[in-house]
């Protein structure tokens, strides 16, 4: 693959991450814009806008790649779900993937659990945990909220199903909630394990992140492949011809 890059976000972790494995792939970064620089100016350099800044711009983004007719790529999480639905709706006028995860293994954790979802009745509890380093702003995470997304449609669940762990006397587990866990401490690249448990038996589905580097290649993957497409909306799922 060969294209050129503007880097939103670039001197976050994942920036970082991107530009040095972008170099070593022999792509190019045409630009690296992050807070405090010309944004609109910056976009119009780079054939694919990758973007892994602040939820706070993510909209402005997404209207400059409109104006540019520049494919997308988003990964930055934290988006309240109203704005999130607004804001796909506006970025369906162009090619973008939109993820909260860009990781291969990931992306077959998703699949894997809407199947055991599926195949699991609300006889099996259904719990998500998720543990990243001390630094992360934003929680649950954005593969956390996506592995619950999956779980609450194959259970016609709304988020009101939702519980954000939990304290005091909070009685009996119900078969209509969800339990969500944000673990945080140290170094942690970001694990995350979906939980289905019934009397007797349990089935445990765990991702383990140790190198950031597995997001940066996929996102990388996803910016060759978003080239080639109409506008939309796409995902991972996509991208790796999970939807099938």
């Amino acid at each position: 693959m060969s294209f050129s890059i503007a880097l939103v976000g670039a001197r976050g972790r994942m920036g970082r991450t991107i530009s040095s494995l972008a170099a070593e792939s022999g792509l190019t970064v045409a630009v690296t814009i992050d807070e405090g620089d010309d944004l609109r100016e910056g976009l119009t350099q780079g054939e694919v806008i990758i973007d892994f800044s602040s939820h706070h711009i993510t909209g402005e983004v997404i209207r400059r790649a409109r104006e540019l007719g520049k494919p997308l790529v988003i990964g930055t999480t934290g988006h309240a779900a109203d704005d999130k639905t607004a804001l796909r709706v506006e970025a369906a006028g162009i090619p973008c993937v939109w993820a909260g995860n860009y990781s291969v293994g990931v992306n077959l954790l998703y699949a894997l659990t809407q199947k055991a979802a599926q195949v699991l009745t609300d006889d099996y509890d259904a719990e998500v945990i998720e543990m990243h380093h001390r630094f992360k702003k934003d929680a649950p995470s954005g593969t956390a909220a996506r592995l619950l997304e999956i779980i609450l449609a194959e259970r016609r669940l709304d988020a009101k199903a939702l519980r954000h762990g939990r304290e005091g006397i909070t009685g009996e587990r119900t078969k209509s909630e969800v339990g969500i866990h944000s673990l945080r401490g140290g170094d942690v690249v970001g694990d995350h394990t979906v939980l289905f448990a019934a009397m007797g038996e349990r089935l445990e589905l765990t991702h383990k992140a140790s190198d950031r580097a597995i997001f940066a290649r996929g996102a990388l993957r996803a910016a060759d492949w978003v080239r080639q497409q109409p506008a939309g909306v796409y995902d991972m799922q996509h991208v790796l011809g999970l939807n099938a």
